[in-house]
């Protein structure tokens, strides 16, 4: 997939700002496990916390469901951070090889925050990655911004149970060697992509196949990432990010 430049981003952005009301969103993040045959002499490498055998589809998605970037072939016994830690995607996030767009400030707001991507609970927050609070002892601010967290993440779940439910491959275990199957689900990203250019409708009956999510493990955040966490719950309750149907929704 062509990696994008800083105008590709920008517009991802305002996209995603149009569709979800999360401003400087670069695009959702997570991982799914592909069921594959046990590949010969692999140990417990690609055993997985579902107790069957896989590897792991991570993905960068952006508000039309749309795959901006992917990395396939990580152990199914590995989770989602240790897997974007390693990853090219996620060496070239953390080193600014993707070329995102400055720091912009908020609407309304006075300090230029980074354009992020949304992420769950088992990535680790950095200057560029948002992630939950965790769910003990929540104020409304916190739950507000969960909400909106999670509501803004939704895309690469839709993407996910989209890709699923149009290649029927996916819903089994795919018996092929292992660098096989890495070809065979990038050439069903590069076709969703394709497919979702060509016809932007789809049922909610297209997601209602779910691949299994990457098991979670602890993970620990630098307080800056934490501040620019802090600073987006404030954003979703002040006048210019408020929105009317976050209180309903929590």
């Amino acid at each position: 997939m062509p990696e994008p430049n800083t105008q590709m981003w920008e517009g991802i952005t305002e996209n995603f700002y149009r569709t979800t009301q999360f401003p400087n969103c670069l695009g959702a993040l997570d991982g799914k496990h592909i069921r594959i045959r046990k590949p010969p002499r692999s140990g417990s490498k690609f055993f997985n916390y579902k107790k069957y055998f896989s590897i792991v589809l991570l993905a960068l998605v952006d508000s039309n469901y749309k795959f901006i970037a992917i990395d396939v072939g990580a152990y199914g016994s590995t989770g989602d951070s240790r897997i974007f830690k390693n990853s090219v995607m996620g060496r070239h996030i953390t080193s600014g090889r993707m070329k995102f767009p400055n720091p912009k400030c908020l609407p309304g707001g006075q300090i230029a925050l980074p354009h992020v991507l949304v992420a769950d609970e088992a990535f680790a927050s950095s200057q560029n990655i948002l992630k939950p609070y965790p769910q003990r002892g929540l104020d409304i601010r916190k739950r507000v911004y969960n909400y909106r967290l999670s509501r803004a993440r939704r895309m690469v779940e839709c993407a996910f149970g989209i890709l699923a439910n149009k290649w029927r491959i996916l819903h089994t275990s795919i018996q092929l060697d292992v660098k096989h199957v890495d070809m065979v689900i990038k050439a069903c990203c590069v076709l969703h992509n394709f497919l979702r250019l060509k016809d932007r409708y789809f049922s909610f009956d297209d997601m209602c196949h779910n691949l299994t999510d990457v098991h979670c493990h602890a993970t620990r955040s630098t307080i800056h990432a934490l501040q620019i966490r802090d600073h987006f719950a404030d954003f979703f309750l002040s006048p210019e990010g408020e929105v009317h149907w976050q209180y309903h929704k929590m």
